[in-house]
């Protein structure tokens, strides 16, 4: 399990002294308590989905600090965040290569039968289904979008 990894590279980061990495992993497992505590009483099913689908989007929100401490002059900041997103990205299953996700969207295009640009929400919520942790999904839009331009 997931959970299971990041408690023990925590330890592992607390025994060699790495306090940026410990403070990351600290990040990450405030981030997923907050979401248990947001399911609390729900079914949640799958751990590792959720596990995941909270790392994607602490990815997506460091991305986009990164982007405006860029613009905003502040490089040492951008380099916090990007160590950030490199110890979070320890923690996810492997990314689909452009080849392989390029002939999954196929494969999902041709079993739905999409045609056009609105049949985009069918495939990308099959996409999602079957490849949740190993795509990501705003590079997977713009190339189903491409396909079904």
């Amino acid at each position: 399990m997931i959970r299971d990894e990041i408690k023990a590279a925590l330890v592992s980061a607390m025994k060699s002294g790495e306090k940026a990495k410990v403070g990351a992993i600290r990040l990450i497992q405030s981030a997923l308590k907050n979401r248990d505590i947001e399911l609390r009483g729900k079914e949640t099913g799958d751990d590792d989905a959720l596990v995941t689908d909270v790392l994607q989007k602490m990815i997506k929100q460091r991305r986009e600090s990164i982007e405006m401490y860029t613009k905003g002059g502040r490089q040492e900041l951008a380099d916090v965040e990007a160590a950030e997103i490199a110890v979070i990205e320890a923690f996810l299953p492997a990314q689909l290569s452009e080849a392989e996700l390029a002939a999954a969207i196929d494969a999902i295009v041709a079993e739905t039968g999409a045609a056009s640009i609105k049949d985009m929400g069918k495939v990308m919520a099959v996409l999602k289904e079957r490849h949740a942790g190993s795509v990501d999904m705003g590079k997977a839009g713009a190339v189903v979008r491409g396909k079904l331009a």
